[in-house]
């Protein structure tokens, strides 16, 4: 009886012991799947699903799948506009933009398969202590594009006194920075409510700029601001190489981000101040590299170079970008500058007391065909200032303009006046543009050209831009 129990036991010991096996393991088996899927439904890999469908649909053979004539037809159009878009969406065209994050919209709902459920698991809408500040801002951008398109970001900022001066920990002197902090406050406060579709329309943003766009400047360039520019500040990539060798404690310092490196650089030029977005980040070195490659290659200038290490041309939407890349640079860096020419009155630039006399003699030496010389430092307004003054110019004169990068885009606001713009290029001088100018049958000549260059009219060394 007691050999008969013991066995019983002895079973029973091992049944258990089986079953929990078999149940630990199959546990395992669903966290391995739940693992599996949580991945699926990752940032990273989701662009490589629309990299790899975008690419089958524009490199499809069309004859051979057997289609009638009028569908052919009508998916060559459908291939060409996407091929299309997908080129110009890097220059800077915000509707090919569009047209390009309408068919990633529709990629991820109708072939990946994303809904309200896993959505989350790319971006974690639904649990706001796990958004980062760069979340946040996105979802903010977006709530406010929904209300006042491009002008989304100077809202913003002037709604909560973004551009002010402050000060912020381990500064001594106040600068014009905008914190995560800051960012997380105001998503606290907004309150945003989003459906389904608006969290795929962020999600779609956040694929194309790591994808097509400019990373984390894509939305912040498109505003209706004076200029963005990136890898302007912060510890360079060759520093932190010499730095590994010497200071373990200071590279765990720069591996935590808490010293920012020049890739975590991302300035905008709003209304005068530069002003740091500390939330805001490329993330790697590789990213912004990325982005300075691709954010000058409107009308194909030519190839940025190690021995050609600077580049100075124009975005498809007429803002200036300059890039320059190491040796020439210690990192690699943008400036992107914008011209808000409907804006440019001399009556809204000009808000000092005592406007009224300054704004008439400024009428008067324009009407009066006089020589006039607008100088500064870089960012004061020259441009914005000459945009508004020739407003003035009597429309029977013709105007004839030389320019390093075409900037002024006249012809958009004056569309019937007598206008040729010419621009210096690599064969080309200004002084023969300037030459070809007086062959013309202009009557005003404008030059824009900065004063590091051979003067002709001023003779001030420390004069950093003319016009």
């Amino acid at each position: 009886m007691i050999n008969f129990i013991l066995s019983v036991l002895v079973l029973l010991i091992a049944a258990y012991v089986v079953i929990h096996h078999l149940k630990k393991q199959k546990e395992a088996e669903v966290e391995k799947q739940i693992e599996v899927d949580d991945k699926t439904y990752t940032i990273d890999v989701m662009i490589e699903f629309v990299k790899k469908r975008l690419d089958e649909i524009t490199k499809i053979n069309l004859y051979d799948i057997g289609l009638s004539e009028e569908e052919l037809k009508r998916r060559k159009n459908k291939k060409y506009e996407l091929k299309k878009a997908l080129k110009g969406c890097t220059y800077g065209d915000v509707n090919d933009k569009k047209y390009v994050k309408e068919i990633i919209f529709d990629l991820l709902s109708q072939e990946y398969g994303v809904d309200e459920t896993n959505i989350s698991k790319a971006i974690p809408f639904d649990i706001p202590s796990l958004l980062t500040p760069a979340d946040k801002f996105d979802i903010l951008i977006y709530a406010y594009k929904k209300a006042f398109a491009y002008e989304a970001m100077t809202e913003l900022i002037k709604k909560y006194n973004l551009a002010n001066l402050k000060y912020i920990e381990g500064e001594t002197k106040p600068c014009y920075v905008i914190t995560s902090q800051e960012i997380s406050d105001i998503y606290e406060q907004e309150n945003i409510t989003l459906e389904f579709q608006d969290k795929l329309e962020i999600l779609v943003q956040r694929i194309y700029q790591k994808y097509k766009g400019y990373s984390a400047i894509d939305e912040v360039r498109d505003m209706n601001i004076d200029g963005v520019s990136g890898g302007v500040s912060g510890l360079p990539e060759s520093f932190v190489s010499q730095v590994a060798q010497s200071d373990g404690d200071y590279l765990n310092q720069i591996t935590e981000h808490k010293v920012p490196r020049a890739c975590d650089a991302i300035w905008i030029f709003f209304q005068g101040k530069s002003i740091r977005l500390e939330f805001l980040s490329f993330g790697t070195e590789a990213e912004l590299k990325r982005v300075c490659q691709n954010i000058y290659k409107y009308n194909n200038p030519g190839q940025l170079s190690d021995t050609n290490g600077y580049k100075i041309n124009e975005m498809k939407d007429g803002s200036r970008v300059v890039v320059v890349r190491p040796s020439m640079s210690e990192t690699w860096a943008f400036f992107v500058r914008k011209f808000d020419v409907k804006r440019a009155t001399l009556e809204q630039i000009v808000l000092f007391p005592g406007k009224e006399d300054t704004i008439a003699l400024l009428k008067f030496l324009v009407k009066g065909a006089r020589i006039i010389s607008l100088t500064g430092e870089q960012g004061c307004g020259k441009t914005t200032m000459l945009m508004a003054m020739i407003e003035n110019i009597y429309e029977t004169m013709n105007l004839r303009i030389t320019e390093t990068a075409f900037e002024l885009h006249l012809r958009k606001i004056y569309p019937t006046r007598n206008i040729l713009s010419m621009r210096e290029t690599d064969t080309i001088s200004g002084q023969e543009c300037l030459d070809v100018q007086k062959k013309t049958d202009g009557s005003v000549n404008i030059i824009r050209r900065g004063c590091n260059r051979p003067r002709s009219f001023l003779d001030d060394p420390i004069c950093t831009g003319c016009i």
